[in-house]
C-alpha cells in the first residue's frame, strides 16, 4: 500500500494572503457555471455524456483575469473554476432523472414540474452534496493526499500553476467554441447541410448505418480516447448491424410485444425504437450494477474511515488553509434541507423518508468522494446508484400503497435528488484537491461551490423548459437517454409492463462483454444510443489516435498536440450546446407565420445535401488537426491535461 504524502506544502502558502473570493470571481465563476450547465444539459440530452467543466473554466479565467483585466492572482483564477464547475454537476444529476417527469406529463396529459420545484429539487441536492463534503475533507483530501490522487483535481491544479500559458489555452478554447458555434448554426439554424447522415441497407434488412457531423460528438471523442470511443463504438455496431437484421430475419410477419405492427413492417429505427431500446437499458443497468458491486470493498472500507475520523469540532485550526465551514452551520443547514424535501409538493415523502433521502445521500457522497479520488470521475458510477436508489425508492413507495403516476414521479425525484448529490460530491471533492494543492482556503471554496449550485439550479429549470418546449425531450433532437433508461425502470418496477425477455438479453450480453474484460458501460451506452452518435464520437476517438501515435516528436510536443486539442474540443462542445439553446430560443418566438426557427431555415431554398455535410465534418476534423500541431510550440505543453465524462 502506498504511504500517505505527509511533506506535502502547498502552492501558497497559509501566511500568504492573496484575492480569492473577489466579486470579479464571484461574477465571472457565476456566468460560467450557468453557461457550462446549460450547455452540458443540452449535451447530456442529446447523447447521454456530459463533460467536465473545471479545467475549460480554469483557463477562461486565466484569460479574463490575467488578459483582459490585468491581474494576477492563482486562488482567485481557482475561485473562478470552483463556482464555474458547480454548473456542469448540477446539470449532469439534473439531465439523469427529471426530463422523465417532462416524458410522463405530454404522455398523462398533466402538467410537468414547476421551475420552482427544479430549482428547489436542484438545490436540496447540490447543497447537501457540498455540505456533505465538508466533514469528509480531511479525512479524504488531507490525510490521504499521498494515497488519492484525484486525477481530475490535480490536473486543473496544474493547469493553474502553469500560469504563463494561460492566455494561449484560453484563446484556443474560445477558438473552439466559437468555431462550434457557426458550424451548429449553419447546420441546425440556417439547415445548410443535414447535421446527420444515415441510410438503410436494403439487402441487409433491419440494419442502417451513418454518422452524425456536429462538433460536439466529434469532441466528445477525442476527450474520452480512442479505446472509450471504440468500445462505445463497437456497442452500436452490435445493435444497428447484429441485433436488429437478427430480430428483423427470425420475426417473420409476426407482430411481436412492445411493437404492435409486424416487424418486417417497421423501418430500422422503429425496430431499435421498439426492440433494441430495452435491450441496450438492460446493459446499461446491468453496468451499472457491475460498477457498483465492483465498489463494495472501497465502499465499506471508505465508509468505516469517514466516521472514524469525522469530527463534530472540525480541525480546530486557525491556518487559512484549514478552516471549514462551522460544523454547527453545516448540520443547521442538513437539517433545513431534510424539512424542505419533506415540504416539497414534487417530492411526496414523510420526515422519515426525508431524513433517509439523506442518509442515503451521504452515504453515496463519501462512497462518490472516495472512488473519483482513486479513478476519476469519469468511473464513479453515478448512474448505478441512481438505478439503485429508484429501484430501492419505487419498490418502498408501491409497497407503502404510494403507487401509479404520484408513485412515479415521487421514485424519479428522490432518484434526482440523489443523482444531485452523488454528481456534486464528486464535483466538490475535485475542486477541494485543486485548492488544497495550490493553497485555497477551504471554506471559501465551499462557499463558491454553494454559489455555484444556487446560480446553475435556477438556471437549470428554465433551461429544461425551454428544451422542452422547443423540441420536446424523447424526440429526434433530444432523445435525453439517460433519463429515458430511468424512466423505463420506475414504469417497469411500478407497473411491471416492461419487455423483460429485451432487458434481460441485455444484461447478459452485458455480463459476457464483462467476462472478456471489455469496459461494459461505454459498450453498453453504445447498444442503448443510435448508431450516428457513436460513429460521431469514433471520429473524434481516431483523431485522438493519430495525435496519440504522431511520430518524430518529442514527449513534451507530443503532450503539447494532446492538450491543445483537448481544449479545443472542450471549446468546440461548450459552443455547440450554447448555440443549441440559442436555436431552442428561436424556436419557441413567434415570426410571422411560423417561428423565428422557421423564418431563418434555409433548406427551403437551398441545401448542400450529405455531400455538404461530409464537406464540413472533413473541415473540422482538419481544425482539430490544425490546434494540435500548434499546440507542439504553445500553450499547455507541460502539463498532461485529464479530463472527465458521466457516465
Amino acid at each position: 500500500m502506498e504511504e500517505k504524502d505527509t511533506t506535502f506544502k502547498p502552492y501558497i502558502s497559509a501566511d500568504k494572503t492573496l484575492p480569492e473570493m473577489t466579486t470579479t470571481s464571484i461574477i465571472l465563476g457565476i456566468i460560467l457555471a450557468i453557461l457550462f450547465g446549460a450547455a452540458n444539459a443540452y449535451l447530456g440530452l442529446r447523447v447521454g455524456l456530459t463533460i467536465s467543466a473545471s479545467i475549460p473554466a480554469a483557463v477562461i479565467s486565466m484569460g479574463v483575469i490575467r488578459i483582459l483585466l490585468k491581474k494576477e492572482s492563482i486562488l482567485e483564477n481557482n475561485m473562478v473554476q470552483t463556482i464555474g464547475s458547480a454548473g456542469e454537476s448540477v446539470a449532469a444529476g439534473a439531465i439523469f432523472t427529471l426530463p422523465a417527469l417532462f416524458i410522463w406529463a405530454t404522455q398523462w396529459g398533466e402538467t410537468p414540474p414547476s421551475l420552482f420545484e427544479i430549482s428547489i429539487i436542484c438545490i436540496c441536492g447540490g447543497f447537501l452534496g457540498v455540505l456533505f463534503m465538508i466533514p469528509l475533507r480531511q479525512a479524504l483530501i488531507v490525510k490521504e493526499h499521498g494515497v488519492l490522487k484525484y486525477p481530475e483535481g490535480t490536473a486543473c491544479a496544474e493547469v493553474l500553476l502553469a500560469g504563463e500559458s494561460g492566455g494561449a489555452s484560453a484563446s484556443t478554447v474560445f477558438t473552439g467554441l466559437g468555431f462550434a458555434a457557426l458550424y451548429k448554426f449553419i447546420s441546425d439554424g440556417l439547415f445548410l447541410f443535414p447535421s446527420e447522415i444515415s441510410f438503410d441497407i436494403p439487402v441487409y434488412k433491419g440494419s442502417a448505418f451513418g454518422t452524425s457531423v456536429l462538433p460536439a460528438l466529434v469532441g466528445v471523442g477525442y476527450i474520452c480516447g480512442a479505446d472509450v470511443s471504440a468500445t462505445l463504438f463497437a456497442g452500436g455496431v452490435i445493435s444497428w448491424l447484429a441485433l436488429m437484421p437478427l430480430i428483423a430475419t427470425f420475426s417473420g410477419n409476426g407482430i411481436i410485444f412492445p411493437g404492435e405492427v409486424p416487424v418486417l413492417d417497421m423501418t430500422p429505427d422503429e425496430i431499435w425504437s421498439n426492440y433494441v431500446r430495452y435491450i441496450g437499458a438492460g446493459a446499461v443497468a446491468t453496468g451499472g450494477f457491475l460498477s457498483l458491486i465492483k465498489s463494495l470493498p472501497l465502499i465499506v472500507t471508505t465508509f468505516r474511515d469517514a466516521m472514524k475520523d469525522f469530527s463534530i469540532k472540525g480541525t480546530g485550526s486557525t491556518l487559512r488553509t484549514e478552516t471549514d465551514l462551522e460544523m454547527k452551520w453545516v448540520i443547521l443547514l442538513v437539517a433545513i434541507i431534510a424539512l424542505i424535501i419533506w415540504l416539497i409538493p414534487a417530492v411526496p415523502v414523510n420526515f422519515l423518508g426525508a431524513i433517509m433521502i439523506v442518509i442515503f445521500g451521504f452515504f453515496f457522497s463519501t462512497v462518490a468522494a472516495r472512488i473519483v479520488g482513486i479513478i476519476g470521475s469519469s468511473n464513479s458510477p453515478v448512474s448505478g446508484m441512481t438505478i439503485a436508489t429508484l429501484l430501492i425508492a419505487t419498490l418502498i413507495l408501491r409497497i407503502t400503497g404510494t403507487t401509479g403516476h404520484p408513485g412515479m414521479t415521487s421514485a424519479i425525484a428522490i432518484g434526482s435528488v440523489i443523482a444531485i448529490i452523488t454528481a456534486i460530491s464528486g464535483d466538490t471533492s475535485q475542486d477541494l484537491k485543486t485548492g488544497y494543492i495550490v493553497g485555497a482556503t477551504p471554506k471559501k471554496q465551499q462557499i463558491g461551490e454553494l454559489i455555484g449550485v444556487l446560480a446553475s439550479s435556477i438556471a437549470i429549470g428554465g433551461v429544461l423548459y425551454l428544451l422542452s418546449t422547443a423540441w420536446g425531450f424523447g424526440s429526434a433532437e433530444l432523445p435525453a437517454p439517460q433519463a429515458s433508461l430511468m424512466q423505463l425502470v420506475v414504469e417497469g418496477v411500478m407497473e411491471g409492463n416492461l419487455p423483460w425477455t429485451l432487458v434481460f438479453i441485455g444484461v447478459f450480453i452485458a455480463l459476457c462483454v464483462e467476462l472478456l474484460g471489455v469496459s461494459v458501460m461505454p459498450f453498453a451506452v453504445g447498444m442503448y444510443l443510435p448508431v450516428q452518435t457513436s460513429t460521431a464520437i469514433m471520429v473524434g476517438g481516431l483523431v485522438r489516435l493519430v495525435v496519440d501515435k504522431w511520430k518524430n516528436v518529442t514527449d513534451k510536443q507530443r503532450v503539447g498536440m494532446q492538450n491543445s486539442c483537448l481544449l479545443y474540443s472542450s471549446g468546440m462542445i461548450a459552443g455547440e450546446g450554447l448555440i443549441g439553446i440559442l436555436l431552442a430560443v428561436f424556436a419557441i418566438i413567434p415570426f410571422g407565420s411560423g417561428t423565428l426557427g422557421d423564418a431563418i431555415d434555409l433548406s427551403k431554398y437551398f441545401s448542400l445535401g450529405p455531400i455538404g455535410s461530409i464537406v464540413f465534418l472533413l473541415i473540422l476534423v482538419a481544425s482539430m488537426f490544425y490546434f494540435a500541431f500548434k499546440g507542439k510550440t504553445g500553450g499547455i505543453d507541460e502539463v498532461p491535461l485529464e479530463e472527465e465524462i458521466a457516465d
